[in-house]
């Protein structure tokens, strides 16, 4: 199989992915924002309504993570790919089921049943996925705009701007997610019993920003950073650049997964979270936009020539 079907593969993929969350998205400003009219109480519309509802999260989610898995396949080989894939997932389900399980490092939280199956009863499986498509699209991103360095403290760096490029996503994801009941967030009780000083109680039970402690916010930097490290050990900054950085694909897929939060944020009125959430995805987005030259020249410097 060519890398040209391949890019075809994850192209359909994405726009699957963006074509869900738009219809998702413009459902729940119009049809769904509020109680069901009588149009929605009606057979076959009710059906399609209720199926709509229950898989069209988890269906874009897995789209998102296909054409991923697909743009990499295309440019560093199945394997590392599929690494990749099972790097960031398994270590992000295992920071989400700590985090599910004993409030740290996130908070004291839970997810509920509209994101589909959980495993372990605690983490629903589109979580994990989603976690691996965006940190993918957040290096390659940087490919564009940042210096690659394989050393060590260099892979760091772009781990930690990487983790930072990933937080900008949760700035409306999280008061959005809150509203739309997808996950809960707990009264702390489980710091209380462990014995924890007030302040630090605080740190992961206080209503920060639109219900969510600030203990959300540094689980993700660290999770995020952690992860994009253990990806960047795999394909180092350099092959970032060269492989993954060229097309605006990963763009495209970063910015696509801001729409529904963004839109429900504004639906809210949830202003802070929804301008603050815009800005911070725009940022990174307008930073790889505005450098393709330079990730061009750094892809054919870094492809061998023969005499």
């Amino acid at each position: 199989m060519t890398r040209e079907t391949k890019d075809r593969m994850a192209s359909v993929f994405l726009a699957g992915h963006l074509g869900l969350i738009a219809f998702s998205s413009l459902a729940m400003v119009t049809v769904l924002n509020g109680p069901p009219g009588p149009f929605l109480t009606q057979e076959p519309n009710a059906t399609i309504m209720r199926l709509a509802w229950k898989f069209s999260g988890p269906t874009y989610v897995v789209l998102g993570a296909l054409a991923a898995v697909a743009y990499a396949w295309g440019r560093i080989g199945l394997g590392r790919a599929l690494g990749l894939f099972t790097v960031a997932s398994l270590v992000s389900l295992g920071a989400e089921l700590l985090g599910t399980g004993t409030g740290f490092p996130f908070g004291d939280y839970k997810y509920t049943t509209l994101l589909g199956y959980r495993i372990a009863g605690l983490v629903p499986f589109p979580i994990p996925i989603s976690w691996f498509y965006m940190i993918l699209c957040c290096l390659a991103m940087l490919g564009r705009f940042a210096t690659p360095d394989d050393s060590s403290a260099g892979k760091w760096r772009w781990a930690a701007l990487a983790g930072l490029i990933l937080l900008a996503w949760d700035v409306s994801m999280d008061p959005a997610m809150v509203k739309t009941t997808h996950w809960i967030w707990g009264s702390g009780q489980v710091f209380r019993d462990l014995g924890f000083p007030s302040w630090l109680v605080s740190f992961f039970t206080k209503d920060a920003f639109y219900g969510m402690p600030l203990s959300n916010w540094a689980g993700w930097y660290l999770t995020g950073t952690l992860i994009a490290r253990l990806m960047l050990q795999l394909v180092p900054p350099t092959e970032v650049v060269r492989a993954l950085s060229g097309s605006r694909l990963p763009i495209v897929l970063y910015a696509t997964n801001g729409i529904m939060p963004v839109t429900l944020c504004f639906r809210d009125g949830l202003w802070w979270a929804a301008i603050l959430g815009a800005l911070a995805m725009a940022v990174p987005v307008v930073l790889s936009l505005r450098a393709p030259s330079r990730a061009t020249s750094e892809q054919s410097a870094f492809i061998p020539t023969t005499a």
